[in-house]
């Protein structure tokens, strides 16, 4: 539940013309497209109907279920859309209000336990990716990430895989998680990726903390009838793997776009792999 005050909600309500059941001058259609681009969530859902089925009621009822961080995001999204729609309103104090309502959300944005959350997406066109992405990202929106720990070890599995057939590393069910992600920095050291020694042996720390992460898929996590692993040690491991994979993508999307290729570190003779 995100955690806004009475008077807070008045301010968003009145920014957002929320008398009478409107959001803006949304339709009922764009409302749903608004909410599927920026939150993959079906606005039209029924945990978000309990109020009404308006699109004022829709609204305070995602309010009310989703988490502060993603309630932040969509009230900084709806400013800006009303803002470039000119469909604010013409009220008098109309900045004032709107300063304060992006203040409302920007302090709610504040509220994410996971600094990387938007690198946890899916990077290929593939349902299943997508589905096990959008079931960490909620876990975490919620602020429950020791509930995803099964789930975000799927995504990095499928992550990795992926990233290692674009490499050209054989994939198969039969290689461990943190294998693969050796042969996959090992394929970025040697293609001249890698500009820094300390980046390399950063990489290379995080296979022997994917070989753990295996273990507290096993052993910690819902996967199976297990007790589950606390929150903060929950939140470290998110922490370190969405850090990671943010990093990962923004070396793929440099490299991808390259024009010049980078000068090959000599190995280092002390990590081998």
């Amino acid at each position: 539940m995100a955690d806004l005050s009475s008077i807070e909600r008045r301010k968003l309500e009145r920014l957002l013309r929320m008398s009478g059941g409107y959001v803006l001058d949304f339709s009922d259609r764009t409302f749903s497209e608004f909410f599927e681009e920026h939150t993959r969530r079906d606005i039209d859902a029924a945990v978000y109907r309990e109020r009404g089925t308006s699109k004022a009621n829709r609204m305070r009822g995602f309010w009310a279920v989703e988490g502060n961080h993603l309630v932040g995001k969509v009230i900084q999204a709806l400013i800006l859309y009303g803002q470039a729609e000119n469909c604010l309103g013409d009220e008098p104090g109309l900045t004032e209000l709107t300063d304060d309502c992006w203040k409302i959300a920007s302090r709610m944005m504040r509220d994410t336990p996971v600094a990387e959350l938007d690198a946890l997406t899916a990077t290929v066109d593939e349902r299943d990716f997508e589905t096990v992405a959008q079931h960490v990202r909620e876990a975490i929106e919620k602020n429950q990430p020791e509930t995803a720990l099964d789930r975000l070890h799927t995504f990095v599995i499928k992550y990795v895989r992926t990233l290692c057939e674009q490499r050209g590393v054989e994939v198969n069910r039969d290689k461990a998680l943190h294998s693969i992600f050796g042969e996959y920095v090992k394929r970025l050291r040697e293609a001249g990726h890698l500009e820094s020694l300390m980046t390399e042996r950063i990489l290379k720390s995080s296979i022997s903390v994917l070989e753990a992460f295996s273990d507290v898929r096993n052993n910690k996590s819902l996967a199976h009838d297990n007790p589950i692993l606390n929150y903060e040690e929950s939140l470290l491991i998110f922490n370190h793997v969405a850090s990671s994979i943010r990093f990962i993508k923004s070396i793929e999307a440099r490299t991808k776009h390259a024009t010049a290729p980078i000068t090959i570190m000599a190995p280092d003779d002390d990590l081998p792999f």
